[in-house]
């Protein structure tokens, strides 16, 4: 998978996040909606964060295709 592919995926990420929020905003999620929402979420954090692994492997000299996504536990609770 290519930075190019990763910013793809997240372009259709965020891309089905605005439809879900224009939807809360006309009237509301039901609970399949919220829940996927979260996943969403979750899943741009995924991404984010492969990317940045990726481009710190590159900067580095190190193979970033060794790069690997992060289990959503992990990356969920990073600080800021």
């Amino acid at each position: 998978m290519t930075d190019k592919d990763i910013i793809g995926r997240v372009d259709e990420l965020i891309a089905e996040e605005h439809e879900l929020r224009s939807k809360a905003s006309a009237g509301g999620l039901d609970e399949s909606d919220r829940t996927r929402i979260r996943s969403l979420e979750e899943q741009l954090d995924q991404c984010w964060d492969l990317l940045r692994q990726r481009r710190a492997r590159r900067e580095f000299g190190e193979d970033e295709n060794s790069a690997d996504a992060r289990p959503i536990s992990e990356v969920e609770h990073y600080q800021q």
